[in-house]
């Protein structure tokens, strides 16, 4: 067992842990954080997608220890007194979800192109999203809904 202190989503715990466990299963497992879904355990898919200090990384590839001392935040952390963050907000009124299975990575993924860039282009965003994978929507009300929260007006049509 190796002991580990991390930060996840504003609270700081510590734990003995194996060193061949996941980060994913330790959010899911050990705090009972099931917003951070596994849905390929390969990093094929994005739906774990969480931040790590500040770099989005799959937690299905990361392990428990790789994490000690790091903060985390998981897609459960953003919002802030149970508001939704204006990305949250606007994959809900986009409708950039069905199942919702892709979702917290999808949110998690956009979250980092718009700390890079602000105010990108439906190709940036496709660009951004290309890690993480959809069965559901099409993409279309993805790309919509993180425009949306960029602060453009978005209508129907989004290019390609």
């Amino acid at each position: 067992m190796t002991h580990i202190k991390v930060k996840v989503d504003g609270t700081a715990y510590e734990d003995d842990v194996e060193p061949r466990l996941l980060l994913a299963h330790y959010l899911r497992d050990r705090l009972g954080l099931t917003g951070t879904p596994i849905g390929c355990d390969t990093s094929n898919c994005g739906a774990c997608t969480v931040d790590v200090d500040g770099a989005t990384v799959k937690s299905c590839s990361v392990l428990a220890v790789q994490a000690d001392g790091c903060e985390v935040t998981t897609v459960q952390g953003l919002a802030r007194d149970g508001e939704w963050t204006a990305l949250q907000h606007a994959f809900h009124e986009r409708h950039g979800l069905q199942c919702g299975y892709c979702t917290p990575g999808m949110i998690m993924a956009a979250r980092d192109l718009l700390r890079e860039n602000p105010h990108p282009t439906s190709d940036e965003v496709r660009q951004a999203l290309e890690g993480n994978l959809c069965r559901c929507t099409g993409y279309q009300n993805i790309v919509r809904a993180v425009l949306a929260a960029s602060g453009q007006q978005v209508g129907e049509e989004v290019t390609a």
